[in-house]
Parts: C-alpha cells; sequence; structure tokens
C-alpha cells in the first residue's frame, strides 16, 4: 500500500505489521499487548492507550505520528539502512572493520 494516510489507523499498524514480515503474534509480543487487542486494533473495534501507541511505535520502527496521521515517518537507525542500497552497505561494512582494526592498532603498548 504506496499511501498510508488515507487509511485507518487499524489499517495502518497491520500494513506495517506485514511488512515487516510480523505475525500477530510477535508485533504483539514486541509491543506488549495481547494478541486479541492487536486484531481488534488493526480490525478498528478498539482504540488504545498512548502507552499502547509508544509501544506500537517502537516495535513498528516508526513514529507515533506516522501510526495515527500516516505523516512522519520511521525512526530508527534500521529503517534508514533499509532505504541503502545493499552494495554501499558492504562498503561501510568493510570501513567500520577498518576503523575497528585500526583502533585496535593504536591501543596496543
Amino acid at each position: 500500500m504506496s499511501d498510508l494516510r488515507e487509511v485507518s489507523v487499524g489499517t495502518r499498524v497491520r500494513v506495517l505489521r506485514m511488512e515487516r514480515g510480523y505475525s500477530r503474534e510477535k508485533l504483539s509480543e514486541d509491543a506488549k499487548i495481547s494478541v486479541k487487542f492487536l486484531y481488534e486494533i488493526e480490525t478498528d473495534k478498539k482504540g488504545f492507550s498512548a502507552h499502547t501507541l509508544m509501544n506500537l511505535s517502537e516495535a513498528l520502527g516508526v513514529s507515533t505520528d506516522y501510526i495515527m496521521t500516516g505523516h512522519g515517518g520511521k525512526t530508527d537507525a534500521g529503517a534508514v539502512m533499509e532505504r541503502i542500497h545493499p552494495k554501499t552497505l558492504e562498503e561501510v561494512e568493510a570501513l567500520l572493520k577498518l576503523a575497528r582494526e585500526w583502533i585496535r592498532h593504536d591501543e596496543r603498548p
């Protein structure tokens, strides 16, 4: 689904969960809510507290604004990494390995 701003909060949560390949069981565990409650959220049968919103936001790696309005975006480093080309990530990883080696070398007496 390309534009999640035009859908309900529950649908946004469901689509985000599915995009990440999470089962309801996984997301409910990560968000510290029951599977039944998550189902009720996804089907717009129940609303939820700010505390649950924060837990869903963290578990899905998006801002609370994004869950509620479809505006805002992803908040974690992993989300940024998803947008980087795999070849670039390989190059960054190689540079980080070199930096660790240099640090270890400089720390030797």
